[in-house]
């Protein structure tokens, strides 16, 4: 999705987010958006885990 923006691409997506939410309110974004990443990972994670051992678990049964 995002292999077509390129550097200057990049570089104006930045420019106008500092200009909507100005130089205090970026790092409070980016913190929201890295916890959300972070959980995310988190979330899937466990899920494959869950799913893997419910393949043991009934591997073993057979």
């Amino acid at each position: 999705m995002f292999s077509n923006i390129g550097f200057p691409g990049l570089i104006l997506i930045l420019v106008l987010a500092l200009i909507i939410f100005g130089p205090k309110k970026l790092p409070e974004i980016g913190r929201a958006l890295g916890d959300t990443l972070r959980e995310f990972k988190k979330s899937t994670k466990d899920l494959a885990n869950d799913d893997d051992a419910e393949r043991e678990r009934i591997n073993k049964k057979a």
